[in-house]
């Protein structure tokens, strides 16, 4: 689909160029008149960021629910229900941090990126980890889950305050705390990710682990403080509000296109490239791996991929298909420097593809050949890429290094 994109508004640029070519006249002024404007790209910028976070909050919603079934009915089947959920709530959210880096409503001082998306965590300070029920010290209550005492009771106010308390790694709250909470620790050797059994969060004496209802009161209410921080950045850019509003501000396009290709090169070089994919494949680390209770890490990959290749195209495909698409970037530097632009998504082709082709699990593709080539192909392009946004930045008269995240 992201390929079949890329060629369309290649096409409808070609289209477009020819029309005009066709068309012109002797009158300067109007040759020179740029057909796309940085407010047309930066208003329709505004629209698929809050297209994307429409539909991860609507996700994040059916996350609940399924959420809210299991723990009625724990079972295998409830449990692999909302597994299949979290999974699918994962696919817009990873397109969405192509919208970061810039202080923005989800990373500013007041954002809450560190409660949606930090990683890795200490699985021992959430609850129970292999070969110590009570936590990874041998002590009994040294987990939040464990420690009634300190803990009388586990709501969304808490698992806030405690995310990263005394730590970076001492996350509480987030996509990966729910994911290690519906998959428990990978323990595997080789392929597979967490196996963590339904029996956890019975309630009866069947509960296996201890603590099965404060379990289940912290899935939940985790799941729902996941919530409530994607409304905040639903709030933020719905149509009308208040940070929209200036941001899409005739007096703000400067900074606003700056900021959109802070988002896209920072992802794409010193995050992804960097944080994301080398340190793991430089260190052979399945705890350094994004998603590594799930095994989900190849498709985050993927989507953070798909996030700029949206950002720079100016397009987003929501769930059910429909296609949200307008003046992108890709329009506004072809005016300017149309080989520039053809390098650029030429780069955006040749990186997507390279991420695709990353076979899951990502923990055994970075073990051995040919699965490491591969990781390091996509490493490649995905930090020339950032570079090349570097350059397009300058084109705009700005100044970006996309390492520095």
């Amino acid at each position: 689909m992201v390929k079949y994109l890329l060629k369309l508004k290649s096409a409808v640029l070609l289209l477009t160029f020819l029309f005009v070519f066709t068309n012109c006249d002797d009158d300067e002024t109007e040759n020179t008149t740029p057909s796309v404007t940085k407010a047309a790209v930066i208003e329709n910028y505004a629209e698929l960021v809050y297209a994307n976070y429409v539909d991860t909050y609507n996700l994040a919603a059916t996350l609940k629910q399924k959420i809210e079934t299991f723990l009625a009915n724990p079972t295998a089947e409830t449990l692999a229900d909302a597994k299949q959920a979290w999974l699918d709530s994962r696919e817009p959210y990873g397109q969405t941090e192509a919208f970061r880096f810039y202080d923005g409503p989800i990373d500013d001082e007041n954002g809450p990126e560190g409660q949606l998306n930090a990683w890795p965590l200490d699985e021992s300070y959430i609850d129970y980890v292999s070969g110590n029920v009570n936590g990874a010290d041998g002590n009994i209550n040294v987990n939040i889950i464990g420690d009634a005492e300190t803990f009388p009771t586990i709501d969304k106010d808490l698992i806030a305050a405690q995310n990263e308390d005394g730590g970076e790694t001492n996350i509480s709250a987030g996509y990966h705390a729910i994911e290690f909470l519906l998959w428990g620790q990978d323990l595997s050797e080789g392929a597979g990710g967490g196996d963590r059994p339904y029996t956890d969060y019975v309630t009866t004496d069947e509960c296996t682990n201890g603590n099965c209802d404060r379990r289940g009161d912290y899935l939940l209410a985790a799941t729902e403080l996941l919530i409530d921080d994607l409304q905040i950045l639903l709030d933020a850019w719905e149509p009308g509000a208040a940070y929209r509003t200036t941001f899409t501000s005739e007096d703000e396009l400067e900074n606003s296109l700056e900021k959109i290709l802070i988002g896209i090169g920072k992802l794409s070089k010193g995050e992804l490239a960097g944080e994301r994919m080398f340190v793991a494949w430089d260190e052979k680390s399945k705890e350094d791996e994004h998603s590594c209770f799930s095994d989900n890490t190849h498709r985050d990959i993927v989507n953070n991929a798909k996030g700029i290749v949206n950002v720079y195209t100016g397009t987003y495909v929501w769930t059910d298909g429909t296609v949200v698409e307008g003046p992108g970037i890709d329009e506004l530097v072809e005016q300017e420097d149309e080989t520039l632009n053809t390098e650029m998504m030429e780069l955006l082709n040749s990186a997507f593809t390279a991420t695709e082709a990353i076979q899951a699990p990502f923990d055994q593709e970075f073990l051995a050949e040919p699965g490491r080539t591969r990781i390091k192909s996509a490493i490649d392009l995905l930090r020339s890429q950032g570079d090349k946004i570097a350059e397009i930045s300058a084109l705009f008269g700005f100044t970006l290094d996309p390492s520095d995240v």
